[in-house]
C-alpha cells in the first residue's frame, strides 16, 4: 500500500494576518482556490521548491462561528531552517513571540495569528548556545 503526504491545514480567521505570517516563515503561495458557493477561500503555501510539502490556510469568508466543534486536537506544524537564532531574530523583529526560545540553539516554538503552535528545528546540529536566547524565559503556551 502506497501513502503520500498531501497537506496540513489549518482554519484562519485573518487570512491576510496569516498569509503575512506564513510568509514571514519563508512560505510561499502555491495555489490558491475560492468557492462562491461554499463561501471559503483555500490557499496553499509552502517553503520554495518544496510545493509537496505545504500547509493549507482554510479561510471561511461568513466567520466559523456555527461550525461543528468536534473535539480535534492540532499539534503542529514544524520546519527545519538553516539558522535558528537568525531566524527567530527575524520573526522578533517582524512583532511575533518566541514563545519557546531556541536556548538549545536546536527547537524553538511560535504562535501563529490564529494560535497555531509551529516549530522550527536548527537543520543539522545544534547551533552553540548564545545569548540573549540562552538565558530567555519561555512566553506563553507553546
Amino acid at each position: 500500500m502506497d501513502i503520500k503526504y498531501l497537506h496540513t491545514m489549518v482554519r484562519v480567521k485573518d487570512l491576510e494576518a496569516s498569509m503575512a505570517f506564513y510568509k514571514l516563515l519563508g512560505l510561499e503561495e502555491t495555489r490558491r482556490y475560492d468557492n462562491e458557493q461554499g463561501r471559503f477561500t483555500l490557499i496553499f503555501m509552502a517553503p520554495p521548491g518544496q510545493p509537496e510539502c505545504p500547509v493549507e490556510l482554510t479561510y471561511n469568508w461568513d466567520g466559523d462561528e456555527g461550525l461543528p466543534t468536534d473535539g480535534r486536537h492540532f499539534g503542529h506544524l514544524a520546519y527545519a531552517v538553516d539558522n535558528i537564532y537568525d531566524f527567530c531574530q527575524n520573526l522578533m523583529d517582524n512583532g511575533v513571540v518566541i514563545n519557546r526560545p531556541p536556548r538549545d540553539g536546536r527547537m524553538a516554538f511560535v504562535r501563529s495569528p490564529d494560535n497555531i503552535s509551529i516549530e522550527l528545528l536548527q537543520m543539522g546540529e545544534p547551533l552553540p548556545s548564545a545569548e540573549p536566547w540562552a538565558s530567555m524565559q519561555n512566553t506563553g503556551h507553546w
